[in-house]
């Protein structure tokens, strides 16, 4: 089945299905996926099923209601940020359920919002993917919204400095993530976020000493360092 712009829910549903290839939910499981709602379809695959069926805010949100983990996915390629609501953010987050959702919602909520109350929303939430949400936002952002003013960024410390204390796998990789990509802005951001990282590092809480350290590899570079001040 071809699927176009003009394709239903069920359509869709349909042709992921047909698509399917159960042999790479070993694969999927090996890399941190959570594979029980998995039918076997690559990121890729998805990528050029959305670029097929186009943004459909209507269509993704029937999508996201599947259980299918490549369905809830393709909704998050598919949805309108536009017509995204904190509201919205907030439920489709209290679904996510594997760091591979949770970065792929980020770029998508980035999109549609950022700024630091949003981002202190999710992070305030204990469930370990919502959290991670604050803190690939950040990530994304850093990257992605050159025109930000820095001050957005460092204004975010305190809340990236308070949940390096937090020693759940996806949550500290997130942390650092973030004030790693904040620092490689620029030379202001980067002499700011090595700061926070040999604070961090010297910290006597592991998880924050993890995170510090963590930064500071990557920060420190001196090819990255190069390629900075350049």
């Amino acid at each position: 089945m071809e699927l176009t712009a003009q394709s239903s829910t069920e359509d869709i549903l349909s042709a992921l299905e047909a698509s399917a290839d159960p042999a790479r939910l070993a694969e999927m499981k090996r890399v941190g996926i959570k594979t029980d709602t998995a039918i076997g379809l690559s990121n890729p695959e998805l990528r050029q099923i959305a670029k097929a069926v186009g943004v459909n805010h209507a269509r993704a949100a029937a999508l996201w209601q599947s259980p299918v983990r490549e369905s809830k996915m393709l909704a998050l390629l598919t949805f309108d940020p536009g017509e995204l609501t904190q509201e919205n953010m907030l439920a489709l987050a209290g679904d996510f359920v594997s760091w591979e959702m949770v970065d792929l919602a980020a770029d998508l909520f980035v999109e549609a919002r950022f700024d630091a109350e949003i981002v202190s929303l999710f992070a305030q939430d204990d469930r370990e993917f919502v959290r991670r949400t604050a803190f690939a936002m950040i990530a994304g952002a850093a990257v992605h919204r050159k025109k930000e003013p820095d001050g957005s960024f460092m204004a975010l410390f305190p809340l990236i400095e308070a949940h390096a204390a937090d020693g759940r796998n996806f949550v500290k990789k997130a942390v650092s993530w973030a004030l790693r990509n904040v620092g490689m802005r620029n030379v202001r951001c980067h002499r700011a976020a090595i700061a926070l990282a040999e604070k961090l590092a010297a910290s006597d809480e592991r998880a924050k000493a993890w995170v510090g350290r963590d930064a500071l590899r990557y920060l420190a570079d001196p090819k990255r360092i190069a390629r900075l001040k350049a």
